[in-house]
């Protein structure tokens, strides 16, 4: 057999081999269409990619943060999500874990993992960020990212885009979509109402 005729069904293996790993790649933003629908028309949540998002955490809270005095929900009592940062949140009906006074910010950086820029992230807050000092920060500052709330952004450095002080909360819930999420940092005041 000649070497032309022994080569020929290698190049026809590593040809479909090519062609099965490009058609993987078409759906590049790893959302299911549902998925990807519900994350565009949740306002201002553009180039967000929910699916790196770490929606449970370990419930440890940062060093000098502070539990709020007087909070509008307290621990262990339950609320209804109205915001909506990944699919499934909003309408959920969330058990505060925890209620905190600090500045939260939406802020934008490049995930050290080298994926795309992601812009107005909800939330990181003022104790996540790296020598940010006592006073809050103002939008366009700079800081590094002591988070991880999403792949790549522990470490990353960030452009804050706004700053609110207030109270934020770590809730527990179950998404619309079935998943049990535990830990959830961060749903600020405004975005809890009360359960009827």
């Amino acid at each position: 057999m000649s070497a032309k005729k022994r080569l020929k069904p290698l190049i026809m293996a590593a040809f479909a081999s090519l062609i099965l790993v490009l058609g993987a790649c078409g759906n590049t933003d790893g959302a299911k269409p549902d998925q990807a629908e519900s994350e565009d028309t949740a306002g201002g949540m553009e180039g967000m990619d929910h699916g790196s998002m770490n929606h449970s955490g370990s419930g440890e809270v940062p060093e000098g943060l502070k539990e709020a005095d007087n909070p509008a929900y307290a621990a262990g009592t339950q609320a209804i999500i109205e915001s909506d940062h990944m699919p499934g949140m909003k309408g959920a009906k969330a058990t505060i874990v925890g209620a905190y006074d600090t500045t939260v910010y939406t802020i934008s950086y490049t995930p050290t993992n080298g994926g795309p820029e992601v812009k107005d992230h909800k939330w990181v807050i003022h104790e996540e960020l790296k020598d940010a000092g006592k006073e809050p920060l103002k939008p366009g500052a700079k800081a590094g990212v002591n988070a991880d709330h999403m792949e790549g952004m522990n470490g990353a450095t960030a452009v804050i885009d706004s700053a609110e002080q207030t109270t934020v909360y770590m809730v527990d819930f179950t998404s619309t979509s079935g998943e049990e999420v535990k830990n959830h940092k961060w749903v600020t005041e405004s975005e809890l109402s009360p359960v009827q």
